[in-house]
């Protein structure tokens, strides 16, 4: 039996399961207040319980630690709730009525906010889904809410992955936004539909942005969530992570001060169940390089290292991103409203500018964290000027890599999170079909990474939340086609698992506290609700936490 230097009795101790630990598989542990303290066999296990130990009987059931989301934007999940869905409307006389119902409740002048129009959570051919083939406009959301202004959001762009978006104003809401026959669209991105024969806006905006513009810029009047909608959202999202098995985020893309707000509203009321370590999410207010460099220099210094915070709540590194568009002008505009980003889309910098700040960064031992496939060059580009190995810089959502850029990021050192539903899953196919058959290999290359010695972690991005879904694509390696996206990346069962936990407790350097069941280590593990080491590969997916500890606390239980 494998215990603990310590002589406190064990406050939980889990009893007649299979234990998946750093040193094999035990029957039992134990845990003594935030750490596990002993694994072992039931019998030796069980004698270590006093009267005041809680015993849970796995009966046969499978524990891992507990998931750490690479990527998670957790925030997000609970917000889903927090606005009126359209799901189940099959025509616009069902979506008419819908909103008439809400509009019953409100006062006349109230804002009526809804969700898109679709089936959650990918909202997939939506128009296939109402009898008209068309979306609701201007004039009939009015016959809806004659006295109220209506809105209706668009998707998330990458909970589908596929464009157009699409929102819808009635009257009263263009009214209130100002737009009118004379309005232009802010961008090429924006078509404001209007009437053949009048020229009037008929209320439906498409835009080819994956990430809103319209609710930020000409429909910046309808109402965004609100502090305390965001403090309710978050502590629901929490649990529903819980649910997955998932204990820890790292939040990847940065927050946003709303969403910074959120979090420590939450810790302040005892209602964190899920830690997090969060990236910064610098609100540029100029894109000149020395600026930008003369502000991190003065300020900056407390993101080095590990930053600021504890084991359930931190902030640390510094997000960047090349973007000089129109469009990251638009959003920005709204600061500090968000939407569904939850990051200051004003962290984004030209080129010159972000090169800058990096340099600077690295230069005062400041983690930088970048997401897209051109931050691979200028990390390296940094790298020759003040060194970041050692540092541990994180490249997120890996879509393809090279042989040579693989050794390069092994090289300079970094962490990896992958986005395994959208690259692998989603775009499989489209991806084989751009780089060439021959090329496969180079679509999110788990096996080439890990034998280069990459730390990888897994990275939900909230599309689907439950990392088991990354943990049988990784194994699986099949799109949603079904065809089989280069075999010779894939993970073992075990590899997977490891991602999931360990992995994602290495980009915050944390994998000594957790991300593994040792003993010693901060008790943070899921029961779950089928063995993902021997259950059908097209189950694995499918896996959910039927228990869910964090810091030796259960914070989800339905066993």
């Amino acid at each position: 039996m494998a215990t603990a230097s310590s002589n406190c009795s064990p406050t939980l101790v889990l009893l007649n399961g299979r234990v998946v630990a750093d040193d094999g598989i035990h029957a039992a542990v134990a845990i003594a207040g935030q750490r596990i303290a002993a694994l072992g066999t039931s019998a030796e296990i069980a004698a270590l319980a006093t009267t005041d130990t809680e015993i849970i009987d796995l009966a046969g059931r499978t524990v891992v630690a507990g998931f750490v989301d690479g990527h998670a934007h957790m925030d997000r999940e609970g917000l889903k709730s927090t606005l009126p869905s359209l799901s189940g409307c099959r025509s616009i006389e069902d979506i008419v009525d819908k909103i008439a119902a809400i509009a019953a409740t409100k006062k006349p002048g109230e804002w009526i906010v809804t969700m898109p129009i679709g089936e959650p959570p990918s909202y997939e051919d939506v128009l296939s889904g109402i009898a008209e083939g068309r979306f609701p406009d201007r004039w009939d959301l009015d016959r809806a809410a004659p006295d109220n202004p209506v809105y209706i959001r668009s998707i998330w762009g990458y909970w589908r992955s596929t464009l157009p978006l699409v929102s819808i104003a009635n009257s009263a809401a263009l009214k209130l936004a100002g737009i009118d026959a004379a309005t232009v669209a802010p961008t090429g991105s924006i078509e404001i539909c209007r009437d053949d024969a009048t020229g009037e806006p008929n209320g439906i905006f498409i835009e080819t942005n994956k990430m809103p513009v319209v609710e930020l810029s000409l429909m910046r009047q309808a109402p965004h969530f609100s502090p305390a909608e965001r403090v309710t959202a978050l502590a629901a999202s929490m649990q529903a992570y819980n649910r997955a098995g998932t204990t820890s985020v790292f939040e990847g893309h940065g927050v946003a001060s709303e969403v910074l707000d959120a979090y420590r509203d939450v810790r302040a009321t005892g209602r964190q169940t899920v830690r997090a370590a969060m990236i910064f999410s610098p609100a540029w207010g100029s894109t000149s390089p020395e600026d930008c460099r003369a502000l991190l220099k003065s300020w900056g210094h407390w993101l080095a290292g590990r930053g600021l915070g504890d084991q359930w709540l931190a902030m640390s590194a510094l997000y960047g991103e090349i973007d000089n568009s129109v469009e990251r002008e638009l959003r920005s505009a709204a600061f500090p409203q968000t939407g569904w980003a939850g990051f200051h889309y004003n962290s984004s910098l030209p080129r010159d500018a972000l090169k800058t700040v990096l340099v600077e960064a690295a230069r005062n031992g400041i983690r930088a964290v970048g997401i897209l496939p051109n931050m691979l060059d200028l990390f390296a580009e940094v790298d020759d000027i003040a060194p970041i190995s050692g540092q541990r810089w994180v490249l997120g959502h890996i879509v393809s890599l090279t042989p040579d850029q693989v050794k390069q990021v092994a090289g300079l050192g970094l962490a990896v999170t992958t986005h395994l539903s959208a690259y692998l899953y989603k775009r499989g196919s489209e991806l084989v079909e751009k780089l060439g058959r021959e090329r496969a290999g180079e679509i999110v290359p788990l096996r080439a990474l890990r034998d280069a010695g990459v730390p990888i972690s897994f990275g939900s991005d909230n599309v689907p939340l439950s990392l088991f879904h990354s943990i049988a694509h990784a194994v699986n390696r099949r799109d949603r086609l079904g065809a089989l996206i280069a075999p010779e990346q894939a993970l073992t069962r075990e590899e997977a698992l490891e991602c999931a936990a360990l992995g994602g407790a290495a980009l915050t350097f944390e994998e000594a506290e957790k991300g593994s069941i040792t003993v010693g280590k901060l008790a943070d593990l899921a029961v779950l609700s089928a063995d993902p080491l021997s259950c059908a590969a097209e189950m694995v997916s499918q896996i959910g936490s039927e228990l869910t500890v964090v810091d030796g606390r259960i914070v989800h239980r339905q066993l």
